[in-house]
């Protein structure tokens, strides 16, 4: 998985109000993160859609795709699992060191002080077209 450049993240509210947005991630063993970066973000990052989503419902999708006019070489990696916020510590700091080896953009961001996601994966569904 660690090959896409880019996901897009589904998230649920309490009543099941979807939100999908896009995530630049990283995975490491049975974990993908990604992080609330320097982005502009409208409302503050601590009033995001998918942060409170995932504080009220921590089921969450992630779906990474191959797109071709050639629909033979459709593929796409479905992931379901659980979802928490890191603002600290080991973890968030090797997910930061993950990040950043992978997309050159995020070294030059102060993201020492910004929440990680962390999906834990629960079931992971590959398809690929014939």
């Amino acid at each position: 998985m660690n090959r896409y450049r880019l996901a897009h993240l589904a998230t649920a509210d309490r009543h099941g109000k979807p939100l999908v947005v896009p995530l630049c991630f990283a995975c490491h063993r049975q974990s993908i993160y990604g992080v609330v970066d320097e982005k502009p973000k409208k409302p503050s990052v601590s009033r995001l859609r998918r942060l409170r989503n995932i504080a009220e419902n921590p089921q969450v999708a992630l779906l990474v795709d191959h797109y071709e006019e050639d629909w033979s070489r459709l593929s796409y990696i479905l992931v379901e699992g659980r979802a928490s916020e890191l603002h600290s510590g080991n973890e968030h700091a090797s997910a930061l060191r993950l990040l950043r080896r992978k997309y050159p953009q995020y070294r030059a961001m102060q993201l020492e002080d910004k929440p990680v996601i962390k999906i834990s994966l629960r079931r992971v569904i590959y398809w690929k077209g014939a």
